[in-house]
Order: C-alpha cells, then structure tokens, then sequence
C-alpha cells in the first residue's frame, strides 16, 4: 500500500525543524532561568556568608570584651582587698619599728617579723609594689605633697606613709614632706 502523504511535501522537515528550534527555544529560556536563579542563589550566599563573617568578628569582639571585663572586674575586686589590708601592713611595720631591744629576739617577735614577711610577700607576688618616695623627684601621680619642708627643690624629703601600686596602678600615694626653698615654704 502507498504511503499516504500529509500536507506539502518537505513540510514535515520544516516541522520537524520548528518543533526542535521550540525545544531550543524552551531549553535557552530554561537555562537562562536556572542561570538567573543560580546568580540569586549565589548573591544570597554572598550575603549570609558576611552576615555569618560579622557574626563572628562580633562574637569574637565579645568574647575579648568580655574576658578584659572579667579581669578587670578581678583586678578591682583584688586592689580593693588589698587597700584593706594595707592599714594591717602599716601597723605591722609600726610594732616592728618599736620593738626594745629587752623583747628583740624573743619567739613572738620572731614569729610577729615572720607573719608580717609572709603577707608582704604573698601580697607582692598578687602585684603589690611600694612606691619608691625618699630621695625622688615629687611627683604627684605617686606622691601626696602634706607637708612643705626647707631643702632641695621639687625632691622628696621624708616619706611619712608608704604609698603602693597594684600592677602598675596606684591604689595609694605615699605621703610625703616635699623640699621647697624656704622663701617658697613660708606662702
């Protein structure tokens, strides 16, 4: 039997061309989609990786604020201690200074100098220092000026309490009579 032919001929090559330019056509549209949804698709990856790179230099910040809060909080709570402890120094080196030479030598003075070199030295291996006074140049982050006595200008004659650092910080001046001519003194 014959074949029965449809239409024109060559116009079902010609249809059969349309139908694959339709199917490029719809494969070129499809791939321009999935290309601009990649391209989305990154940028919001783009914009969660630095949200997620800020949120962790903040949580990184925090943590570092935190830990200096933290050691500061340490370091005030230990130089508060300390300053409180400081009066006990004082009459601990008070006693020693007027110990007679009748008691010198005796178990409780020995055991009095030991306590007293004990809780020195624990305090100084916290960060306790005493400030250096006599002998220096005043100066009035680490000296309180009480007294003016005639001597060598600007110079720390007599120390008359101690005064201390806590790691660098001044938790109490020394209190001293500072040096001025006499002309100066008398004002």
């Amino acid at each position: 039997m014959a074949k029965k032919e449809r239409g024109f001929p060559g116009e079902e090559e010609k249809m059969e061309e349309k139908i694959e330019e339709g199917e490029a056509e719809v494969k070129d549209e499809g791939v321009a989609a999935l290309r601009k949804a990649l391209a989305e698709e990154k940028e919001k990856a783009e914009k969660y990786l630095a949200n997620w790179q800020r949120t962790q230099a903040d949580f990184v910040n925090f943590k570092r604020r935190t830990e200096q809060e933290r050691a500061e909080v340490n370091n005030f709570a230990n130089s508060t201690l300390i300053l409180n402890l400081l009066p006990v120094i004082d009459d601990l080196e008070r006693a020693l200074e007027h110990i007679t030479e009748d008691v010198e030598g005796s178990a409780w003075v020995d055991g009095i100098k030991l306590i007293y070199k004990k809780l020195k030295t624990t305090l100084e291996a916290q960060g306790l220092a005493e400030i250096e006074a006599e002998g220096e140049d005043f100066d009035p982050n680490f000296h309180e000026a009480v007294m003016c006595v005639e001597g060598e200008d600007g110079k720390v004659i007599e120390e008359i309490q101690k005064g201390y650092k806590y790691r660098d910080r001044v938790i109490r001046p020394s209190k001293v009579k500072v040096g001025k001519r006499n002309e100066e003194c008398a004002e």
